[in-house]
């Protein structure tokens, strides 16, 4: 099972420190960093800035949010920077949640699957070189970003759409059970759609030997999926129905970090000493993950270099 890093986005620390984290994991010899976009980066533009900071590491742009950017402005996006930075660059695609998309930016998140699956057959088609709407459409005038196309993926329609056109499925907070489940969705749907089932990634924070600032950061990070579709039935099936339920009835967030227990750190994270991490990446290999995405908390370790080197040693 490959292990690649992300740039954590947390809200709680400098928003330089997702480029000391993108140092470290190029330093480190990860062979990929994914980058995503919520509130602080544009995510072309780190990607951009990323790519001139390190020296091999491949990048993955997204998921970007398809209710927000069109698939046009994706692809020149990720041809734009793998033309400023010469490296290798891929594009992952997802829906979002409620607040980013429609609080945020004032966009309708309705028909949120066919959204996606619109989207994300436009992408492939301008990434392989060819237009959007015929002969009058767009075309991307950079040489293509070479990168794998990705899709973030919990419910059945967004699965059939990455087993349709992706060569990744990416899957975010699940345990080994989920994940499991979510592989035998993503090989049904691959044989249906007449394709090679796609590989399939596993965003997961990480904390290895954490410190009271690193269960604080990660617990809080947690919260906001508490009322997010999908996130939020996950996270009741892993045994944390009490605290959904609590976020569905409108608790404040503060309200919220107090009902979540530690052990959700280590039921939906890669949280403890090496040999519970080494021991959690197993579990999430036999499940039929193929890649472990890791988000290093940073309290308590800046950049999150304890945790990546601990990772890239297992």
């Amino acid at each position: 099972m490959d292990i690649s890093a992300v740039v954590g986005m947390w809200l709680d620390r400098p928003p330089e420190e997702a480029l000391h984290t993108a140092v470290l994991a190029d330093r480190l010899g990860f062979g990929e960093l994914w980058i995503g976009e919520t509130g602080t980066w544009d995510a072309f533009a780190l990607a951009t800035a990323v790519g001139l900071a390190t020296d091999a590491i491949a990048l993955t742009v997204g998921p970007m949010p398809v209710a927000v950017r069109d698939p046009a402005m994706i692809a020149m996006g990720a041809a734009s920077v793998t033309a400023l930075t010469r490296r290798r660059v891929g594009v992952a695609l997802g829906t979002s949640n409620p607040t980013l998309v429609e609080d945020w930016h004032g966009r309708s998140r309705a028909g949120a699957a066919g959204t996606l699956e619109e989207s994300v057959r436009a992408v492939a088609t301008l990434l392989g070189g060819g237009r959007t709407n015929g002969e009058s459409g767009f075309r991307l005038r950079l040489g293509p970003p070479e990168g794998p196309l990705t899709v973030a993926a919990l419910g059945d329609r967004a699965i059939a759409t990455a087993a349709a056109y992706a060569d990744r499925m990416v899957i975010n907070l699940v345990t080994p059970q989920q994940a499991a489940d979510l592989k035998e969705k993503l090989d049904t749907a691959a044989r249906k759609a007449g394709r090679p089932t796609p590989r399939l990634a596993a965003w997961m924070p990480a904390a290895v030997d954490p410190v009271p600032e690193s269960y604080a950061q990660l617990i809080w990070g947690l919260v906001p999926y508490l009322s997010v579709p999908g996130y939020s039935a996950n996270l009741a099936a892993a045994g944390f129905s009490d605290a959904v339920e609590l976020a569905r009835a409108g608790t404040a967030p503060r309200d919220l970090l107090t009902a979540l227990p530690l052990e959700l750190a280590g039921t939906i994270g890669l949280a403890g000493d090496t040999a519970a991490v080494r021991s959690r990446l197993a579990a999430y290999a036999d499940a039929g993950v193929d890649e472990v995405a890791v988000v290093p908390v940073t309290g308590g370790d800046p950049g999150g270099e304890r945790t990546l080197s601990a990772l890239r040693k297992l």
